[in-house]
């Protein structure tokens, strides 16, 4: 027995830009334009009543945007997926659209190449986004984690100096690591030369801020 062709509903405020999609899609023999909506609203709206498996969404519409009807969807726990198109590129808006629970981002100027695939990979619960984005999500991540330098500072320490720093910073006196890490004074000593070079700490309150803040005594 085949699978149910997948029910999609198209939302772009231009009738003419819909009749292309749905002229796209058509020539897929499993997918099935059910529905069309020509601003945000419409699209939350028939989302709930026509329950399909893709919302096809268009970003810069009259009245609701996109972006607010991707959220408005995921947040009613529809079984629709979003997959925005949009004309605007991925630098401008891709990370906000994921962060509203959109399930994949492509560009119209792709749309009667890629289109049809994207669709296919959101309904089984895949995520599409081109691979040229994943610098973009990188870059989102980095942004948005304001620790990120510093753990990925701390990371570039030996295993031996991370030791050092964690137990300075709990409060042990250089003896006291090198008893517990089977080392010398001298050569904690020099490890703390090496992670003030690193991470310019200097005094054991420097150590214990900067473990407080990656959460390093908890560890």
């Amino acid at each position: 027995m085949s699978a149910p062709n997948i029910r999609v509903i198209l939302a772009d405020d231009h009738a003419v830009v819909r009749a292309g999609l749905r002229a796209v899609l058509g020539a897929a023999p499993d997918i099935d334009v059910i529905g069309e909506a020509s601003n945000g609203t419409e699209a939350v709206q028939l989302a709930g009543t026509l329950d399909p498996d893709v919302v096809v969404m268009d970003l810069t519409m009259d009245g609701m945007d996109g972006a607010t009807a991707t959220r408005e969807i995921v947040g009613k726990h529809l079984r629709a997926r979003v997959l925005v198109l949009t004309m605007h590129a991925e630098e401008d808006y891709l990370i906000p659209v994921l962060e509203a629970g959109a399930a994949g981002y492509l560009m119209k100027n792709a749309a009667d190449r890629e289109l049809v695939d994207a669709v296919r990979t959101v309904a089984r619960g895949d995520m599409f986004i081109r691979p040229s984005a994943a610098k973009i999500l990188a870059q989102g991540v980095t942004k948005k984690d304001p620790l990120n330098a510093d753990r990925t500072r701390f990371e570039r320490l030996t295993d031996r100096e991370q030791n050092v720093l964690r137990l300075t910073a709990q409060g042990y006196s250089a003896p006291e690591i090198g008893e517990r890490l089977f080392i010398s004074p001298k050569t904690v000593d020099t490890y703390k030369q090496r992670i003030g070079d690193k991470l310019g700490l200097t005094h054991r309150a420097e150590y214990i801020a900067f473990a407080l803040k990656l959460g390093l005594l908890t560890e």
